[in-house]
């Protein structure tokens, strides 16, 4: 049986975003096919490859290298998953997400002539707004492209050897985020609803077959004050805890637990 690797970004502030979209995830792609991996700073692999400084400033994440601030702990950890992994195809996902559709669809449009396979946006320079939990909303070429990606982790045949450890570690933010190390054809392009940004693209029937994308943030947040598709996300989170309450315990801890 063929699998499915996901690496889904993981922050321990944004728990309950990263359990609801799992469970989105599992119960509408066969178990058995896919294997979701939280990108956590505290995993051992990842302190293995990302030894760039992170620091706090009045207690928020700051990146001295980029000297911005990180919204989230996998601001620069997604760029980890051609080190974790090393052969196929490799998805990085935000955790702000609800899955529609089955994964094994967007796996099935990876094309082995590109490096890497993304929703290519186009958005306007909005300065000065917020997201989320009042993090500043920080534009940059290709925003948001690396919020989901296919990665081909096979990097002795594609342009992915060319980022190195050095590179992951000491290049800015920015420069990450717009896949320097590559070159524009070696960037894939993904239809838009697998990147389906909420309050920011258009909704339409392709997107709800597709991935929500909640990058302005949700209902996780305690002080959320409301926004586009939140019954979607809402209903996702009921069907998360029933799924848990009538599973078997090992059924329970397969949607629920962030270590799994």
């Amino acid at each position: 049986m063929k699998t499915y690797t996901i690496w889904m970004g993981y922050d321990p502030r944004e728990d309950l975003a990263y359990r609801v979209a799992k469970h989105s995830i599992l119960s509408r792609t066969d178990p058995r096919e896919v294997h979701v991996i939280p990108l956590s700073l505290e995993n051992e692999a990842v302190k293995a490859v990302l030894t760039r400084p992170i620091e706090r400033k009045d207690g928020k994440m700051w990146c001295p290298i980029s000297k911005a601030p990180m919204a989230t702990e996998f601001a620069i950890s997604r760029f980890c998953v051609p080190f974790l992994q090393d052969h196929g195809w490799g998805l990085f996902i935000d955790s702000d997400v609800i899955c529609l559709g089955d994964m094994r669809e967007l796996f099935a449009l990876a094309n082995p002539s590109y490096s890497v396979m993304c929703v290519k946006h186009q958005q306007e320079v909005k300065e000065g707004e917020t997201k989320m939990d009042g993090q500043l909303q920080t534009f940059y070429a290709r925003k948001n492209w690396s919020s989901l990606c296919l990665y081909n982790c096979d990097r002795h045949c594609c342009g992915n050897s060319k980022l190195t450890l050095k590179a992951l570690n000491t290049w800015p933010g920015r420069d990450l985020h717009a896949f320097k190390w590559l070159h524009d054809y070696e960037i894939g392009e993904l239809p838009k609803k697998w990147n389906h940004l909420v309050g920011v693209n258009e909704p339409d029937s392709e997107a709800l077959s597709g991935i929500l994308h909640f990058t302005m943030g949700g209902k996780w947040f305690p002080d959320w004050k409301g926004g586009p598709l939140d019954d979607i996300w809402e209903e996702e989170r009921a069907a998360m805890e029933s799924s848990c309450k009538s599973a078997a315990p090992e059924e329970s801890a397969r949607y629920a637990k962030c270590d799994s």
